[in-house]
């Protein structure tokens, strides 16, 4: 059995009294490139990582559904008839939305519902909340995995990160794409997933971060974002605005040829925010075919670059973020980057093995310096995707 395994028993346990039927757990993610690409049906390039959200769960004989939470008080207690996406509200409404998703899809393919079982559900989790890193999308796709398994629902990995995206989008309030979950379900060690937001076709590339020498620092700068605030929003109606304008269904639709006649037709903050979109995909396809042909150590620029872009034309980073990019950047990493929805969270720095301890320290004492609160910085390796996680037996 996991520690990750034990510690989700331990916790229903003590909340319901009895051992749960299993756990079942869910990455967190680090966009490597293909920021707010995924709304405009473009290409993007995330990882899972180590830190996940597990949930132990277990059937009950009623059609309750009760819900606890390591990081917050009280069990939140519903019916499943009464499941109503406009009451679910806080932090339960991610893993009671993904119970709402599961049985309209089930509904809509032809299952009688009303056979479901109720269910008992304790969420534990290590990736840091408000941080960029998809702390909703772990616990999200833990929850399907689970009720994907005790309803016996039989959906496949893609369904079941469209399941993870309607709740996020209609009961939190989150207008984001697919491209968390895909990460969180998707993932592999020491590759990444590359996903066309388009057709939902994902391809899984090796990273050779080992092999090359390097790996992803993480910088957490402690400046929390909310998805469902209005900046996240405001961007995708600009895109929204900008594909109209240009006769296109979604950003997709346009290529670099097109920034020309984007610039003389759209008004100059949808130009920007569009010129992002455009550039974004084509750097997550230089990325890729990069990594394919020179290996990760030659990624830099791109990483570089689309900060730039996100910090100019799309104005989602900080102070904080700007800063963590740029003294990672002077103190020899190969690339960085805010990672992310933006207005707070976390940057990327893929650096040389041997550098990661002054770089790691530098960005400290550049945070001191300018009198922010000191981030949280920590590597991650590309890992696993959602599982069930092993029970003794299995161990």
């Amino acid at each position: 059995m996991t520690e990750l395994s034990q510690q989700g028993r331990d916790y229903f346990a003590g909340q319901f009294g009895h051992q749960p039927e299993g756990v079942w757990s869910a990455p967190g993610r680090v966009n490597l490139i293909g920021e707010h690409t995924d709304y405009n049906d473009g290409f993007a390039f995330p990882i899972a990582i180590e830190k996940r959200a597990a949930v132990a769960a277990s059937r009950r004989e009623d059609r309750r559904l009760r819900v606890a939470s390591d990081s917050f008080p009280g069990v939140v207690d519903v019916g499943l008839d009464g499941l109503d996406p406009d009451a679910l509200q806080g932090w339960s409404g991610y893993p009671l939305g993904v119970a709402w998703a599961m049985a309209e899809a089930l509904r809509s393919a032809g299952r009688d519902v009303s056979q479901l079982p109720g269910v008992d559900l304790a969420l534990t989790s290590d990736v840091p909340a408000g941080a960029g890193l998809s702390s909703s999308a772990a616990v999200e796709c833990s929850v399907a995995m689970a009720l994907n398994e005790l309803w016996d629902a039989g959906l496949d990995r893609q369904e079941l990160a469209r399941i993870g995206q309607l709740a996020e989008n209609r009961v939190v309030g989150a207008p984001t794409g697919i491209m968390d979950q895909s990460a969180s379900l998707l993932g592999e060690p020491d590759h990444g997933i590359l996903l066309d937001c388009q057709s939902l076709v994902t391809e899984i590339v090796p990273l050779g971060f080992e092999s090359a020498g390097v790996g992803l620092l993480v910088i957490d700068t402690r400046t929390s974002h909310s998805h469902s605030d209005g900046g996240y929003a405001s961007r995708r109606r600009s895109c929204e605005e900008g594909a109209e304008a240009m006769g296109v269904r979604s950003l997709r639709g346009l290529g670099p040829e097109d920034l020309p006649r984007a610039e003389a037709t759209l008004e100059p903050v949808t130009f920007r925010r569009v010129r992002h979109i455009i550039t974004e995909n084509q750097r997550v396809l230089d990325t890729v075919a990069t990594l394919r042909s020179h290996g990760a150590a030659a990624i830099g620029p791109f990483l570089n670059a689309s900060h730039v872009s996100m910090r100019d034309d799309f104005e989602i980073s900080t102070p904080e973020l700007d800063l963590a990019v740029s003294t990672a950047q002077s103190l020899g990493a190969i690339g960085a980057r805010m990672t992310g929805g933006g207005f707070g969270g976390a940057a990327i720095a893929l650096v040389r093995d041997a550098d990661a301890e002054t770089v790691a320290r530098g960005v400290l004492e550049a945070f001191d310096t300018a009198g922010f609160t000191a981030p949280h910085i920590f590597p991650v390796t590309a890992a696993e995707g959602a599982r069930r996680e092993p029970a003794f037996e299995e161990a």
